[in-house]
């Protein structure tokens, strides 16, 4: 499962399920528009995890959540806190966070 946040309400996503990964990214980066259909396909391969996109410049509760600071920035949240974070625009680490924090 996928979604796209459209309001800045990460946090009550994040509290309301167990694993959560989150590609934070912005319209204007183009390493985060080759990120995400890479993101929506392991989103696919992954069960019992949430996969959210949040636009990090749009929601700013949203990005604090994660202290992001560069983009694009994947996190995993796990029972409402935060557990890792990378930054990354590579496939191969971005599957491997993904794989080690299921």
């Amino acid at each position: 499962m996928i979604q796209e946040l459209d309001q800045d309400n990460l946090s009550e996503v994040v509290s309301g399920n167990n694993t959560v990964f989150v590609q934070y990214s912005a319209g204007w980066c183009g390493n985060c528009r080759i990120m995400k259909p890479k993101f929506k396909k392991f989103a696919s391969e992954a069960e019992n995890a949430v996969f959210v996109v949040a636009d990090a410049e749009k929601f700013p509760e949203s990005r604090k959540l994660a202290n992001v600071d560069n983009l694009p920035t994947f996190a995993v949240f796990r029972d409402g806190a935060l557990v890792n974070q990378v930054q990354t625009n590579k496939t191969d680490v971005l599957k491997s966070f993904i794989d080690d924090n299921k």
